[in-house]
């Protein structure tokens, strides 16, 4: 069976997101922004394990775009904890460059998805 390279690299994200959520509620005490984080940022792979099982290509489809609007708003979420203190730079551009490799793959399953549709 052929590996799923994006479930497997949202997954490794997911961890890596849960591990920086668990850091910011001991060490910061920060509990809005990092659930904000911890939720969309564990979505992503969620949702590309729901797209697995979907029963059409429009169902397929939707799971990946909601992945790719997820690694979005992890971003959002990571630079606003960067930008008040709560991330440091350099954990900050690690995340930011995991979730951006996601939305590129994401973004090009979409595409090849939306060609292959016509």
């Amino acid at each position: 069976m052929k590996e799923n390279v994006v479930a497997r690299k949202s997954e490794e994200f997911a961890i890596k997101v849960v591990h920086v959520y668990q850091k910011l509620v001991e060490n910061k005490r920060e509990f809005v922004l990092s659930k904000q984080f911890l939720r969309s940022g564990t979505s992503i792979g969620a949702n590309i394990a729901e797209s697995e099982g979907a029963i059409s290509k429009a169902e397929f489809s939707l799971k990946i775009s909601m992945a790719y609007k997820e690694a979005l708003e992890t971003k959002y979420w990571i630079n606003l904890m960067n930008k008040t203190g709560y991330l440091d730079v350099e954990l900050a551009e690690d995340l930011i460059n995991d979730a951006d490799e996601l939305s590129k793959i994401l973004f090009s399953i979409i595409k090849t998805t939306r060609i292959n549709k016509q």
